[in-house]
């Protein structure tokens, strides 16, 4: 099931905002070279290169969907590439500014992604993530639970997607011991007030419940389509909700490297 830009820009002045938040941390550095793992439809890239401009850019993303909405903002200064956080990673490149906002909690095992991101910085170059707590999310949490209990533990063939997202003690840690230095990190909550359960359910088809959607036929889906929708009734039983969704925002600079 690919991903549809118009339901993931249905909460855009939600997503928005922790956005703005870690982009504002960002120095500018001047003719900076700058890589935005996970870019999407390319629009907030597209504000990055008005912030920053003597910086170039490429924006990086999977989604053949989400890609084709980044063609009206290329430019001398911006262009974008269908790829993996993973396979550019793997390449020989170096950056001034890695910059990812709400991309990385799809890549794995982050205890050896984030010093391969650290690896790939250039010396004093800047790290500006930042990623929905999907631990401590309650839609998560049900999703998770739903996932592993039958009959869609069968339908999904055992599958299921523990996050990767670590805590802010650990991403501490990992920055600090790979040389990352002026760290800003954080972990807020992004409140969503909900009218109506419909509302959270969106929020969440359109990012973390596609997977699960993508491995079953269309009746299984209505099915597991149906019980989360009951449950997430069941999680917020008074309405209007407030769901205080979860975000770990990351900034530091690379040491400075003396040859």
């Amino acid at each position: 099931m690919p991903w549809n830009p118009e339901i993931y820009n249905q909460f855009k002045n939600i997503r928005f905002k922790p956005f703005f938040d870690i982009a504002d941390l960002i120095k500018d550095e001047k003719q900076m070279k700058v890589v935005d793992f996970g870019c999407g439809t390319g629009e907030q890239t597209a504000i990055l290169v008005e912030k920053f401009p003597q910086a170039t850019f490429l924006g990086v993303d999977s989604s053949v969907e989400m890609l084709e909405k980044s063609k009206a903002f290329e430019s001398d200064r911006l262009h974008f590439r269908k790829a993996t956080t993973e396979e550019v990673l793997d390449s020989d490149e170096s950056w001034d500014l890695i910059f990812s906002n709400a991309a990385l909690q799809w890549s794995d095992d982050h205890q050896n992604l984030f010093p391969k991101l650290i690896s790939k910085l250039k010396s004093n170059g800047q790290l500006a993530v930042q990623m929905p707590y999907q631990p401590g999310n309650i839609l998560n949490k049900i999703l998770f639970e739903m996932a592993n209990e039958e009959p869609f533990r069968s339908h999904l063939d055992g599958w299921n997607r523990p996050s990767a997202v670590l805590t802010v003690d650990e991403y501490a840690q990992i920055l600090f011991d790979n040389g990352i230095e002026n760290l800003d990190i954080s972990q807020k909550v992004y409140p969503i007030i909900a009218e109506d359960h419909e509302t959270l359910f969106n929020f969440i088809s359109g990012s973390a419940l596609i997977p699960y959607l993508e491995r079953l036929n269309e009746e299984q889906q209505n099915t597991f389509i149906t019980e989360f929708k009951q449950r997430i009734a069941k999680g917020f039983p008074t309405l209007p909700a407030i769901y205080s969704f979860k975000r770990i925002l990351l900034y530091g600079r690379k040491i400075n490297i003396i040859n």
